[in-house]
């Protein structure tokens, strides 16, 4: 499981894994709490596979910045926490990423995606990361 299965749902706190498709939409399972929801195909759904953060040059995929995280912290929770400060967290995402386009990539932004490494971490699901570098590895070829 990459994480294509990994989902982030609109107006729902944290992340969500894919359990099965259903007629009308499809059943999610809260990193959070566990619990199974049924979310209707109206819903706004991200997968985590196909979200990007904007650079300067180019946009960076989300496994590759969460990928630098874990790298950074050594495979621990992130040193910053999503409640810290605008300018605490604008500076660890400049370490992460450097060149990311500040314009475009907003501190809720940064907060999303240290909480959703933080949730990836907790669950031992950041080994998806190398998962997806070897699938994209793949298409290039």
């Amino acid at each position: 499981m990459g994480l294509e299965k990994v989902l982030a749902i609109s107006g729902k706190p944290g992340l969500y894994k894919l359990v099965t498709q259903t007629r009308g939409g499809f059943v999610a399972e809260s990193l959070i709490d566990g619990k199974r929801l049924s979310i209707s195909l109206q819903n706004n759904v991200s997968v985590l596979s196909e979200i990007a953060i904007y650079t300067l040059t180019e946009e960076v995929p989300l496994y590759e910045v969460l990928g630098k995280i874990n790298a950074k912290e050594e495979g621990k929770p992130s040193s910053v926490g999503p409640k810290d400060g605008k300018d605490k967290l604008e500076e660890y995402f400049f370490d992460v990423l450097p060149d990311y386009d500040e314009d475009r990539v907003y501190a809720s932004d940064i907060k999303k995606v240290i909480q959703w490494y933080n949730l990836l971490q907790k669950h031992d699901m950041l080994g998806l990361l190398d998962e997806d570098e070897e699938t994209s590895s793949d298409e290039e070829e």
